[in-house]
């Protein structure tokens, strides 16, 4: 019997989730703090591409079991 993942993109999401977060905050910190040499529009597009993600392919593994 082997356990295989239905959903491949949610380990993807698990990842991708918390590093857009980060570069979010990063961004956002300079955005409120150093506005001269901030760039924040790429962040919001990596941000909606993500919560797009997210609600298409979910956030959570949905296991399978195969038997062979």
């Amino acid at each position: 019997m082997k356990i295989s993942s239905k959903n491949q993109y949610a380990l993807v999401n698990l990842f991708l989730i918390p590093v857009v977060s980060a570069v979010f905050g990063y961004n956002f910190y300079h955005v409120l703090v150093h506005q001269e040499t901030s760039n924040i529009a790429p962040t919001l597009l990596l941000a909606v591409i993500t919560a797009f993600m997210v609600r298409k392919y979910g956030y959570k593994p949905v296991k399978e079991n195969k038997e062979n």
